[in-house]
């Protein structure tokens, strides 16, 4: 692991996003909350939330985080028949929380997938990146589109 000892305690934010592409009656399925499977944004929220707090079990010589603030968003995208996931985390800390935000990212949209696998097998998890940090020695650094 990289040795963040002498780095300076700073608030430290990350924010990354991604989305789920599916059928339109799955999308339809996940909207008006008529899954059987239950209200799978809610428990892809918590399965996000639940994520970023264990990235450091998940990702080799990442660092285990305090985090002091996660946020989860979802948008229906009908247009492209997709769900759009934002995630932010936040930490005082030594090190960035980048890792953490992209984590709870890709476990949210897994948790999508395996709660409608059995009605479209077809879905495409996508364009997961960075967008925005905050914080550190590098400072405040956000993706141009």
């Amino acid at each position: 692991m990289v040795d963040v000892g002498e780095k300076s305690i700073t608030r430290r934010s990350a924010t990354a996003r991604g989305f789920i592409e599916m059928q339109p009656e799955t999308l339809a399925l996940i909207e008006q909350g008529d899954h059987k499977k239950g209200d799978v944004l809610g428990i892809a929220r918590v399965a996000a939330i639940m994520a970023t707090k264990r990235t450091a079990d998940l990702v080799p010589l990442c660092h285990p985080l305090a985090l002091t603030h996660v946020s989860v968003d979802f948008e229906i995208d009908r247009e492209n028949n997709r769900v759009r996931c934002a995630l932010t985390t936040q930490t005082n800390g030594q090190t960035g929380v980048e890792m953490e935000a992209l984590t709870g990212v890709q476990v949210a949209l897994l948790t999508i997938y395996d709660m409608c696998k059995a009605v479209d097998r077809g879905m495409v998890i996508g364009d997961v990146r960075l967008v925005h940090k905050a914080g550190g020695k590098s400072g405040e650094w956000t993706l141009q589109e």
